[in-house]
């Protein structure tokens, strides 16, 4: 299959990327620099320049492949304007890319995240909270989903809260980037709650078994670790760092706070049993000790 893929040289990405041609795919990546550009050729993708805001340049990929996977996301965590505008921007590319694709039965796979549920681990069958700072990110999903209907093969893969490769990623390398910063690990509350996790190479798998094999319209999540204590992951970075840890207010942490201070545990026995996905990678708590000092 020939797979168009935006977000293709980020930590996620690339090991989609690279998962994808080891399976015998052939990928189109998008791609927003010089830089960007070279590291996907060198893994054996053809990039395209551009970026997010460039609809057309999203069209022009997704009407080349056989196949779509979307994971390219600004990031911008600094103010919740600018997290507003990240959140409307992947929401117009998702559309323009899922315009592109109506009628084709050609596979799009969407990158989401695991929901929350007061009380459990949320499974596959939970849907996506609309509420909070991100809620824009699974109305633009259920946007996606809803092309079921119009002749496309859409997907949501529900990432956990950190993906994570050698140390590096998602909410546990946020921490770990703020401890470097201030000199303290931090922790919401008691850090009791719970943030599920997946290796980026267990994901990588996940995102090419969908674009292979699930039915339109559906869900599944790339939970390797149900949920570790945010107390224990702060433990952890800073023993690696050589900082104090310590619960601090949850507004230290700007726009994330509140998604920071929730128990948000997910299961993905459904998709394991489905889609036949099995981790094989180290979990968050053995991969941070790869965080250097």
């Amino acid at each position: 299959m020939h797979v168009f893929i935006t977000g293709g040289a980020g930590l996620i990405g690339s090991a989609v990327v690279a998962e994808l041609l080891t399976n015998g795919h052939t990928v189109l990546a998008l791609a927003r620099s010089d830089s960007s550009a070279a590291a996907l050729e060198t893994a054996g993708a053809e990039p395209l320049r551009g970026d997010l805001a460039d609809l057309p340049a999203l069209r022009a990929g997704a009407a080349r492949a056989d196949g779509v996977i979307h994971l390219a996301f600004a990031n911008d965590f600094s103010s919740p304007d600018a997290l507003a505008a990240a959140v409307a921007e992947e929401g117009a590319a998702m559309a323009a890319l899922g315009a592109e694709l109506i009628d084709s039965d050609r596979p799009f796979i969407t990158v989401s995240g695991t929901p929350y549920v007061p009380g459990r681990a949320s499974t596959e069958a939970d849907p996506a909270s609309t509420d909070g700072p991100v809620g824009g990110r699974s109305r633009s999903v259920a946007s996606v989903l809803d092309l079921a209907a119009r002749g496309v093969r859409s997907a949501a893969v529900r990432l956990p809260r950190t993906v994570h490769n050698e140390g590096a990623g998602g909410f546990a390398g946020l921490l770990t980037n703020i401890a470097r910063r201030t000199g303290v690990v931090g922790y919401p509350g008691d850090g009791a709650q719970r943030w599920p996790a997946v290796h980026a190479l267990d994901a990588a798998v996940l995102f090419r078994l969908a674009l292979e094999k699930a039915p339109a319209g559906t869900a599944w999540h790339a939970v390797a670790d149900e949920g570790d204590a945010v107390r224990d992951i702060a433990a952890v970075i800073g023993r690696r760092l050589d900082l104090p840890v310590k619960s601090v207010p949850q507004e230290t942490f700007g726009p994330l706070g509140q998604i920071f201070a929730t128990d948000q545990p997910s299961s993905s026995d459904h998709t394991r049993r489905t889609l036949g996905w099995q981790p094989t990678h180290p979990s968050l708590l053995a991969d941070l000790e790869n965080i250097q000092p």
